[in-house]
């Protein structure tokens, strides 16, 4: 790996994803798979051999690409390098996926930070503005239901914004699975053992998960939606992310339900659209946490 042509193959990934992003469209796909060249190269390289192949790409990519194209790059690569050192530490999935998530979601805090003290450009108020304006427009034109108000607008946008936590929570989440999922098959092909996801049929959250979403669901039914408080804001958050959660152990109760009647394997993976983007949905999942009602499909 250290002088082969496969690493020399993974930076020049690295470099036309990185050139990908100044292309519309093509930069949204890029972004998705940005991290993965990155692990791939840190789990079957020593440390300078990686720097060795990641200086010419950077230095490509900044003079072809500019120096947001090395900024973003710089951003994806420090959570590569936990995953990247994970897989070398043979560690589990829970843990690759917990650190790598809590690492890119910092990433993004950290982002913010930056750009609110160094740059002086708050992204939050920026959204704000955006989303005022594009509410002003559909009002102007009665796009809106009757009775829809600047109060309205103000109570919306303050949502959205208390919002951003579960949002960047999920995104992080996101990156890190589908990285994983890529990068595993790529490293185990060449000789390094990591470990995989269970199997969705074989998915099951602790039960305290379900007191603890009952608890924050009833607080949330009794606090204001125009409460700036913490308290509010973090029940704001928890509750769509549990309800995530719970979607996702759906999800894996339909993949048990395929295994256990015999089921094509597509029926599942379309099962799971309409219940991930349908949150009311996600009591499925609450119900196969909190009951067995696994004992019901089982075969005898």
């Amino acid at each position: 790996m250290r002088t082969g042509l496969k690493p020399v193959l993974w930076s020049c990934a690295a470099l036309l994803l990185l050139l990908s992003l100044v292309v519309p469209l093509i930069n949204l796909f890029a972004i998705l798979l940005m991290m993965v060249p990155y692990v791939v190269l840190y789990a079957m390289l020593p440390p300078k051999w990686f720097v060795a192949h990641l200086v010419p790409v950077w230095v490509i990519a900044y003079l072809l690409g500019g120096p947001a194209t090395l900024i973003i790059g710089l951003f994806f690569l420090i959570p590569s390098i936990v995953i990247g050192h994970l897989y070398r530490k043979k560690a589990p999935v829970s843990k690759v996926i917990k650190n790598g998530s809590i690492v890119f979601l910092a990433l993004m805090m950290l982002e913010l930070l930056l750009f609110e003290f160094v740059l002086d450009l708050s992204l939050i108020k920026e959204l704000g503005s955006l989303v005022r304006t594009t509410f002003n427009d559909l009002m102007a034109q009665g796009l809106l239901p009757k009775g829809w108000n600047e109060d309205l607008t103000e109570v919306a946008i303050r949502t959205m914004t208390n919002s951003i936590p579960v949002t960047f929570i999920m995104i992080a989440f996101f990156f890190t699975v589908i990285t994983h999922y890529l990068a595993r098959k790529i490293v185990n092909k060449s000789g390094l053992e990591v470990p995989s996801f269970a199997l969705a049929r074989d998915w099951k959250l602790p039960r305290v998960l379900v007191v603890y979403y009952l608890i924050a669901y009833v607080f949330q039914m009794f606090t204001s939606v125009t409460s700036e408080s913490f308290f509010a804001i973090a029940l704001l958050n928890l509750v769509p992310l549990l309800s995530y959660v719970f979607a996702i152990q759906a999800v894996g109760f339909f993949f048990f339900l395929a295994h256990q009647r015999g089921w094509n394997k597509a029926v599942p993976i379309i099962i799971a659209i309409p219940v991930l983007v349908f949150p009311p949905l996600s009591l499925i999942g609450v119900l196969d946490t909190a009951f067995p009602i696994r004992k019901s499909f089982t075969k005898s």
